[in-house]
């Protein structure tokens, strides 16, 4: 028995499970799933019309020149800067201009747009989401255990 699974941080690192979301949802648009939608904008992913949006439009490995297209689009957007390896809100913050960005990454030690293996610090960028739900006015996260019995068919119990 064991109480991870083989790679577990493909879905445990902020990076790498952007990375499979998004190559997950090439897939369902090549098979012309209805899981596959967009919202009109184009940026935010959906689980189909009743579901609402999943994910925001988030920068895996940042490619800083998608990045400031994606900010002179909708300059009044504000942005969160995450450290991939990271947890507890440790190295969070929150951007809205390029200078700040700019600052930031020549008075830090890390780099912001680095692949995980150049041994500092790779962040992801995402849309913050102005308006989340809260639970008691604070934001919350949800813990689960899962126990996978069997990957083929795929069988597991919260």
């Amino acid at each position: 028995m064991v109480n991870h699974f083989p790679n577990h941080y493909e879905l445990t690192r902020k990076d790498l499970m952007i990375k499979n979301i998004k190559s997950y949802h090439k897939d369902l648009e090549k098979e012309a799933s209805p899981l596959a939608e967009k919202d009109e904008s184009g940026k935010h992913l959906y689980l189909g019309k009743t579901s609402g949006c999943f994910l925001p439009l988030s920068l895996a490995f940042l490619d800083y020149n998608l990045f400031v297209e994606e900010l002179r689009k909708s300059p009044s957007s504000t942005w969160i800067m995450k450290p991939c390896g990271k947890a507890q809100g440790k190295g969070i913050f929150l951007i809205n201009k390029l200078s700040r960005i700019k600052k930031w990454s020549r008075n830090s030690r890390t780099s912001t747009f680095v692949a995980g293996n150049s041994g500092k610090e790779a962040y992801v960028i995402s849309l913050y989401i102005d308006n989340p739900l809260l639970i008691g006015g604070k934001k919350f996260d949800l813990r689960l255990y899962v126990l996978v019995t069997s990957y083929r068919p795929l069988k597991c119990y919260m």
